[in-house]
């Protein structure tokens, strides 16, 4: 797998995940905050399957 995330979108994602997991674990929002994990998932693995589906890629230092 050929990283297509660049830094602020891995950020973004990682932040995401984390609040979703965090707010379901708090009783805030439903069991569908679990799905914060494919966001956290594809930050902390620096791809994205969908965006390989798309041909989208945000990583600069990447080759397309």
């Amino acid at each position: 797998m050929k990283a297509n995330l660049g830094q602020i979108d891995r950020v973004l994602r990682i932040v995401l995940g984390l609040v979703l997991i965090a707010l379901s674990l708090m009783g805030t929002i439903g069991w569908w905050g679990w799905g914060g994990i494919i966001p956290l998932v594809t930050g902390l693995m620096k791809f994205c399957p969908i965006y390989r589906l798309f041909g989208l890629n945000t990583c600069k230092t990447c080759s397309k």
